[in-house]
């Protein structure tokens, strides 16, 4: 079974920032990429920011050099530092992961998601 516990979220003035925290946990599970993603009321989910496990970061078009993701792999933790927030980013966010046991079978894991608010 696999989990991601995503933490962080919460209420900032535009200009603010938040760090969003999420651990993914399993037994006898491998993890590859990890994501996070947003849905704003009304919008489709759509991709913030992945990091594979060796490290290699992708971001939106719309976030880039504002935001910025980490992973430590000791614990399968990933981190979205999220710098100069808009109001447009308020959504909630959900932590993604891609995980397979060691025969192979597995998939793309959702977290709970977290609210981020921007609003003054």
């Amino acid at each position: 079974q696999v989990q991601l516990v995503e933490s962080g979220g919460g209420l900032v003035q535009p200009g603010g920032s938040l760090t969003l925290s999420c651990t993914a946990s399993g037994s006898r599970v491998n993890f590859g990429a990890m994501a996070w993603y947003r849905q704003a009321p009304g919008k489709q989910r759509e991709m913030v920011a992945e990091v594979s496990n060796g490290g290699t970061t992708f971001y939106a078009e719309s976030v880039k050099g504002r935001f910025t993701m980490s992973r430590d792999n000791s614990n399968n933790t990933v981190i979205l530092q999220m710098n100069t927030l808009k109001v447009e980013n308020t959504a909630i966010y959900y932590c993604n992961a891609c995980a397979w046991n060691n025969s192979g079978a597995g998939g793309y894991y959702w977290g709970q998601g977290t609210q981020v608010t921007v609003s003054s």
